[in-house]
C-alpha cells in the first residue's frame, strides 16, 4: 500500500516524490525524468515527521537465484531470467549479478549464454544486470574452504577457458571469486584486471604471502568473508586475518543473523570500515514458503520460517543463504552495529563505487532514478515503492 505522504505526481515521463533521504534523513522532492533524478529539492521539517525513507536501490553483487529459478541449472531461459528481474526489483534490488557457480565447462558457457540472451532481449532486464558474477571453478580443492563447490570441476585459472566463458556471456562477466593458492593466481588476475574484470579472493586455503601476492596483482574484494572456509584454522596466520589486515580488499559479507555471528559482524565493520559491502548470496529457494525441499546439491534442505537455510540431517549446517539485501541491512541496524543509512550504503553506494558504476547507488542530480521507498519497522523493513530507471515497479 502507498504510504500518501510519498506522493506520486507523472506528467509527461515526470514522477514527483517526496521522503526523508537515508543519507541525511531530511524531507526532499524529488523529480524524476526520463529514467534519471533531475531535480533535488529540500522541504522544511514541519508537517514533515511521517514521511518514508527514500534509499538508492539495491545492488546485490552476488544471487545464485530467487522464487524457484536457479541461474545454475541446465534449465534456466531467458525468461527465467526476466521473472527473476522483475520479482528483485518488488524487493528494492534495483540491480544484481547473477551468480554462475562452479561447473562444466559446457554448462557454464551455457548458462552465461543464457542470462546473455535475457540481457539482449530486454533493455529492462539489460539495465538491472551491471554483469555477471562467476564464483569458481578456479578455487581451493580442499574441504571446507570449497564449500558446496563440486570438486569434479575444480581447477587451476586458466586464462583461454575463462576467455571463451566471457565469450559466450558477451563480454558480461565483471566479477571472478577465485583462490590465489594456485602457482599461476598473479598473472590470472592481471589479465582480469586488464580486461576491466574484478577479481575477489573466496573459498580459499591460501598462505598469507599468496593473499598478498593477489592483491598485488590487483584482487579488490573478498567473496563472502568468514564463510565458505574450514571449520578450523589456525591461531595465525590465516587466511582470514590476512583478508581483514588488507586495505585494498572490500570485504562482502553475508549478514543474515546465519552466516556470521554478531561478534564477528562487528569485529569485521570495525576492521575494514568504508571498504565493506552486503550481499545476499540467495540460493533459489530464497522467496519460497517456508518447508522441507529437495535440492541438487544440499540434497534435503529446510527452510525455517525465520529465513534460516539447513540441511535436514543437521539443523547447524547451513545449506546456503535465503535472505535478501533488505534482511541484511535489518538485522544490522536491529543488531545495533550500525545506522539505517551505513547499512542502506553498504548495499548500495558502495557496490556502485566498488564496480565503478557511476549513475546507481547515489540520489544526485544525474544519477539513475532507482530509488526504493520505506518505513521502518520494528521487525522488519517495509517496502512501500520501487522505481528502476524511474518506472514504478511495485
Amino acid at each position: 500500500m502507498i504510504n500518501e505522504r510519498a506522493r506520486i505526481e507523472t506528467t509527461h515521463k515526470q514522477v514527483t516524490l517526496e521522503g526523508r533521504l537515508i543519507h541525511d534523513a531530511r524531507p526532499y522532492r524529488i523529480t524524476l525524468q526520463d529514467g534519471t533524478i533531475s531535480r533535488l529539492e529540500l522541504l522544511q521539517e514541519d508537517g514533515r515527521d511521517d514521511l518514508p525513507w527514500i534509499g538508492p536501490g539495491l545492488i546485490d553483487l552476488q544471487i545464485n537465484g530467487y522464487a524457484g529459478i536457479d541461474f545454475n541449472t541446465a534449465s534456466l531461459s531467458a525468461q527465467d531470467v526476466t521473472e527473476v528481474t522483475a520479482r528483485l526489483w518488488k524487493q528494492g534490488v534495483t540491480s544484481f549479478f547473477p551468480t554462475i557457480i562452479t561447473n562444466s565447462d559446457e554448462n557454464i558457457r551455457k548458462m552465461t549464454a543464457i542470462i546473455a540472451e535475457a540481457c539482449r532481449s530486454d533493455r529492462m532486464v539489460n539495465a538491472s544486470i551491471p554483469g555477471l558474477h562467476l564464483e569458481g571453478p578456479f578455487l581451493s580443492k580442499a574441504d571446507g574452504a570449497r564449500g558446496a563447490h563440486d570438486a569434479q570441476y575444480v581447477q587451476k585459472p586458466d586464462w583461454e577457458l575463462f576467455q571463451r566463458w566471457q565469450e559466450s556471456a558477451d563480454g558480461r562477466i565483471k566479477i571472478i571469486t577465485l583462490s590465489p593458492e594456485w602457482d599461476d593466481a598473479p598473472e590470472f588476475i592481471s589479465k582480469c584486471v586488464d580486461n576491466d574484470v574484478m577479481v575477489s579472493i573466496g573459498h580459499t586455503s591460501a598462505s598469507p604471502q599468496q593473499i598478498r601476492a593477489a592483491v598485488a596483482a590487483g584482487a579488490r574484494m573478498s567473496t563472502h568473508l568468514g564463510n565458505g572456509a574450514h571449520l578450523t584454522l589456525p591461531r595465525h596466520p590465516n587466511y582470514i586475518w590476512e583478508q581483514l589486515a588488507s586495505d585494498e580488499l572490500t570485504a562482502s559479507i553475508i549478514a543474515d543473523g546465519f552466516h556470521l555471528p554478531e561478534s564477528v559482524l562487528k569485529v569485521f565493520l570495525r576492521a575494514k570500515h568504508d571498504r565493506i559491502v552486503l550481499v545476499s548470496d540467495a540460493v533459489y529457494l530464497s522467496g519460497l514458503q517456508p518447508g522441507c525441499y529437495e535440492t541438487h546439491i544440499g540434497g534435503k534442505v529446510v527452510l525455517t520460517p525465520e529465513g534460516k537455510l539447513h540441511l535436514a540431517s543437521n539443523p547447524n549446517l547451513l545449506a546456503g543463504s535465503a535472505q535478501l539485501l533488505r534482511a541484511g541491512i535489518h538485522h544490522l541496524v536491529n543488531s545495533g552495529l550500525c545506522t539505517i543509512a551505513e547499512a542502506w550504503q553498504m548495499a548500495s553506494e558502495r557496490p556502485a563505487s566498488l564496480l565503478g558504476l557511476e549513475k546507481l547507488g547515489r540520489i544526485e542530480a544525474g544519477a539513475e532514478a532507482d530509488l526504493v521507498v520505506f518505513t521502518q519497522e520494528k521487525n522488519s523493513l517495509q517496502i512501500q515503492q520501487v522505481y528502476k530507471k524511474g518506472h514504478l515497479q511495485l
